[in-house]
């Protein structure tokens, strides 16, 4: 248990220092793909999903530990995924971006954080836990990408690494804005770490890396699977309410670990205060949270669990679900973002 609590807090502690300092947040980055036409943050996931398939990969061919991708339930991916989709946007910031910005001191991500663990629970081990499971159980064959077309897998990872590569390489030659910033008050280490604007590639490289560092972690412990914050948020909630230690597992440890990661990026680079939101953004990131619960736990999987791993172990699950999600992102954006400002401009006329 000792062990697998330092590895669990140490690996989320990096995640979410690296998460709250490069600011990886995937809801702004989907956000952002429809309304302000900047594909920045969603090519930064690529890259973190290329360098986490490479080293997966690596690591179950060196005998690390075996995965079996399963079978792949469709519908419930589909729907699960649109909907968290929208839960996101209402919440104002995706599972692993609302555990990382309560670290901030924002309130209304602590709210959103209370009721998305809340629904998890309810969906994976309350009332509607035999609602998801027969809803998960209509499946249409084998999860694994390459299982479907009998290639191996590295057909399918080496083309993606160097499609993303070739993504990044275009991006980067284009012209840089600057931006003007602040006259530096830390030098060395200290400003790079506390202070410095973060390269979103960078940032996601870092992430891909801690996510392929959390396989064999999390394996060791006899957990067979890497990053992961629904289920372990939704543990929490249950052990909480029942004392049972046995739902306490290294995925438990990890989201701890985020969270105080982040609170130590956000004091150390003074971006740490207590945020009180007024009472529709209470009310918004309350259902929010709702639909992230929901969502998550019929996709069997958040932007992180489905959006980042699934995807990097080449499955259907994993890039089905990230396209109804950044779908679900979109629509919600329109009702929330962009038609009131029509209204808004169309009243100033």
């Amino acid at each position: 248990m000792l062990q697998m609590a330092i590895t669990g807090i140490l690996c989320g502690a990096l995640l979410g220092f690296v998460m709250q300092r490069g600011r990886f947040c995937l809801t702004g980055g989907f956000r952002d793909m429809y309304i302000a036409k900047d594909n920045r943050m969603f090519y930064a996931l690529l890259v973190a999903i290329a360098v986490q398939a490479v080293g997966v990969f690596l690591l179950i061919e060196a005998g690390a530990f075996e995965y079996t991708a399963g079978q792949f339930p469709l519908w419930a991916t589909i729907a699960g995924a649109f909907i968290f989709g929208i839960g996101i946007i209402l919440a104002g910031g995706c599972a692993t971006g609302t555990w990382y910005r309560a670290g901030e001191g924002l309130i209304g991500s602590w709210i959103a954080l209370a009721f998305y663990m809340l629904m998890a629970a309810i969906m994976k081990s309350g009332p509607l836990a035999q609602f998801t499971v027969e809803a998960r159980t209509p499946v249409v064959g084998t999860d694994s990408i390459a299982d479907t077309f009998g290639i191996n897998v590295w057909f399918l990872v080496i083309p993606f690494v160097a499609l993303v590569a070739f993504i990044v390489y275009r991006e980067l030659r284009k012209p840089r804005v600057k931006i003007p910033g602040l006259k530096p008050k830390k030098t060395g280490l200290a400003h790079i770490l506390f202070e410095k604007r973060w390269n979103p590639y960078v940032t996601a490289i870092l992430i891909g890396l801690i996510a392929t560092l959390a396989w064999p972690l999390s394996a060791a412990s006899g957990r067979i699977f890497g990053l992961g914050i629904t289920t372990p948020s939704a543990n929490i909630l249950q052990f909480l309410v029942t004392g049972d230690l046995d739902i306490i597992n290294w995925g438990v440890f990890l989201v701890m670990g985020i969270l105080f990661g982040s609170y130590f990026a956000a004091k150390m680079s003074g971006e740490f205060r207590l945020r009180t939101p007024d009472t529709k953004t209470v009310v918004r990131s309350s259902g929010g949270g709702i639909l992230m619960g929901f969502g998550a736990s019929l996709a069997g999987g958040c932007s992180i669990g489905n959006g980042l791993v699934m995807t990097s172990m080449m499955t259907w699950s994993g890039w089905v679900a990230l396209v109804f999600m950044i779908l679900g992102t979109w629509t919600a954006s329109y009702f929330v973002f962009v038609r009131p400002s029509k209204k808004r401009a169309v009243a100033r006329a």
